[in-house]
């Protein structure tokens, strides 16, 4: 604009004395609607309203490709409440709206002669970087889920299958004949919708979509908390993936990251001369393992930004849920750091108190604002209750990631398996534990990174032996209880690590064992949604039963899923060698025929064909605690899932009996 009109003398402020006290109070969690760039009308001039928090600054002004880029045009006026500064400054500037670029200039009143741009904290849309300009943007997008959003409502996740694909929106697929280029959220809803639904995920988890300046972070080093990636398209058209994923009955999971945030001197570091955003504390404010800020938890505003960013994302895109990424990191303040590098805190300890609280604040506002979402944390320790609610001492998240699990599971399945039983343990261990959170089992991008191998390449043995070993991990994981996650390439076999820089191996897909191991995933993931013991009691220790978890010599275990009361028992058996096991018996609670249902040896997956020809048969006897045996054959590096009958009065009233677990040492 040559001659941009200068913001009137007098308008109205988006704040109310409410707003401002929830903001300060720390539990403010749409500052969205307040904060950042809004096109409004103003006594019948049309423009658009700007709000920016900078309470150490002298002067902020306006800037952008309206004026030039000259911070003498636009100035910003300070809010005051009482006649008190609030550190809020806002404009209404006519005749400006969707598409102008913009920033804030401000002038630090705490670091004299300090100057700086800073890009929108509550940005909707900014520049596809390396650029750095916020965008006006008043998303407009006419949803057409209304069906899925109404049958969530209501529904207990942690009673409900979730088979979770978490996805790299860049590194999925490319355009090879456009440069190579990403697909829009647009195409990827339909093909990512298309794939994840042939293959029975009723979940997709996107890695972070929120902007972020080096696309090699994969979304986890943030600048922009309110903004959708600009690189794959605008946000109705993310709106549209979303929108698209849930017509085919998909839920999105949004990976978002509170943890940290970079210290680009565009973003929010520094952010007006002094740590506004960023703890004042090195020991604090500076993570060392990501050489990144660390957010003030206890600054009540920083609350309100971070409980009003994850309630946007199920706001504003319907989300499903959000993974909670570096939930470690906030709860202790010496992770990452040496003896002298942090201090402890009120009481002595070792617990970062306020990111504790912070924790706790914004899952009880999701919890009271989306009962039918899903906060997951990622959370790498023992620190207890973190999927417990606040009112009995938790955190208040609805699941963790189990990565515990995880790392004994490879560990085991990298063995060579003559040297399993002497490591029998590592399979044996989770039962004693694993009902104590309620657990989501991943096999994320973290295990396929950074030198670590692809799934497939960690296994060991010949090409055969490396399939076959990797149907075993994928069936081990749908017996376990807690819901499952595999990243994107895993289900196919991907030889590659994960590389974000290119499309995954797409054709791999032609060949029969590649093929094979994908048509496993579709049904194991199909067999999780309808057998209803295999998720219904996922996070209720009464839906696991061993049946022989001690015979480490063989490399052999078995354990039942049960579900309520008329849902059929499920067996599952493990033989982790590759030698078949022919008519080992076992106990099972109930008389009649057992189905087979699943076999991760049969022909149509790669395998050599081992099973059980459909059916066995339990009859009278006591073995390992039950009252009727089955014998049952073992392929060689396989697993095979038998539906029982239905357990009748007397076959519940034995199953009340005590959970009989090996008791490996630790």
């Amino acid at each position: 604009m040559s001659n941009p009109i200068a913001p009137p003398k007098d308008f109205p402020s988006r704040f109310s004395d409410e707003d401002l006290y929830f903001f300060r109070e720390g539990t403010h969690s749409q500052l969205y609607d307040r904060f950042g760039a809004h096109p409004d009308a103003v006594d019948g001039a049309w423009g658009t309203s700007f709000a920016v928090w900078a309470p150490h600054a002298e002067k902020v002004t306006l800037i952008g490709d309206f004026n030039a880029w000259n911070p003498e045009v636009h100035p910003m006026r300070p809010l005051l409440l009482a006649g008190a500064p609030t550190g809020i400054w806002e404009t209404f500037a006519p005749g400006i709206g969707n598409g102008a670029l913009y920033k804030f200039h401000i002038e630090s009143r705490s670091h004299r002669g300090y100057s700086v741009d800073k890009t929108d904290p509550f940005a909707r849309l900014m520049q596809v970087p390396p650029e750095t300009a916020s965008i006006v943007h008043d998303s407009s997008y006419r949803w057409s889920d209304g069906g899925y959003m109404n049958a969530r409502k209501g529904r207990k996740p942690e009673q409900a299958p979730m088979s979770i694909l978490e996805v790299h929106l860049g590194g999925f697929r490319r355009i090879p004949e456009e440069d190579d280029r990403f697909l829009t959220y647009r195409e990827l809803g339909e093909k990512l919708g298309t794939y994840a639904q042939e293959r029975g995920f009723t979940h997709v988890e996107l890695m972070p979509v929120m902007e972020h300046p080096f696309y090699g972070s994969w979304g986890y080093q943030i600048t922009g908390y309110f903004a959708a990636s600009h690189r794959y398209g605008k946000p109705e058209d993310l709106m549209a993936l979303v929108d698209q994923l849930h017509h085919l009955g998909i839920g999105v999971l949004f990976d978002w990251v509170p943890s940290h945030f970079p210290s680009d001197e565009h973003g929010l570091a520094y952010f007006d001369g002094a740590h506004l955003y960023e703890h004042p504390d090195p020991r604090r404010g500076w993570h060392p393992d990501w050489k990144s800020c660390v957010f003030d938890y206890g600054r009540r505003e920083v609350q309100s930004f971070l409980i009003s960013s994850a309630r946007f994302w199920l706001d504003r895109f319907h989300g499903d849920g959000l993974r909670v990424d570096g939930v470690a990191s906030m709860l202790y303040l010496d992770y990452s750091r040496k003896d002298g590098e942090w201090e402890p805190n009120e009481r002595g300890g070792r617990e970062n108190l306020e990111a504790v609280s912070v924790l706790r604040r914004m899952n009880d506002t999701l919890s009271a604002t989306h009962p039918d979402c899903t906060i997951i944390a990622e959370e790498s320790t023992a620190f207890p209750m973190v999927s417990h609610s606040t009112q009995v001492g938790g955190l208040g998240f609805r699941m963790k990631w189990d990565l515990g699990w995880m790392h004994d599971t490879l560990r085991f399945l990298a063995r060579d398996p003559v040297h399993r039983r002497w490591h029998h343990q590592e399979v044996t261990f989770r039962p004693l534990y694993a009902f104590d959170e309620r657990f989501v089992l991943p096999l994320s991008h973290d295990e396929v990174v950074h030198g670590k191998g692809s799934l497939l390449n960690k296994m060991p043995g010949d090409r055969w032996q490396k399939f076959a070993n990797l149907r075993l991990l994928f069936a081990y994981q749908h017996g376990q209880p807690g819901k499952k996650l595999l990243f994107m390439g895993g289900d196919f076999g991907q030889w590659r690590e994960f590389n974000h820089d290119t499309s995954l191996d797409w054709h791999l897909l032609e060949q029969p064992d590649h093929a094979g191991l994908t048509k496993l995933i579709a049904d194991l993931n199909r067999l999780h949604v309808s057998e209803r013991s295999l998720h219904v009691r996922d996070t209720d220790r009464r839906g696991f039963r061993w049946i022989d978890g001690t015979d480490a010599e063989h490399s052999m275990l078995a354990f039942l899923r049960l579900g309520e009361d008329g849902d059929p028992p499920i067996a599952c058996f493990y033989n982790f060698t590759p030698v078949p096991r022919y008519g080992i018996p076992f106990g099972v609670p109930a008389a009649g025929g057992w189905t087979e249902v699943l076999n991760s040896d049969a022909a149509e997956y790669g395998g050599s064909g081992v099973g059980n020809l459909g059916e066995v048969d339990a009859k009278p006897g006591p073995m390992h605690g039950y009252a009727h045996v089955i014998e049952v054959t073992l392929p060689p590096l396989g697993a095979v899932f038998l539906r029982g009958p239905v357990l009748s009065d007397a076959d519940r009233v034995l199953m009340s009996r005590p959970i009989t677990a090996p008791r490996p040492e630790r």
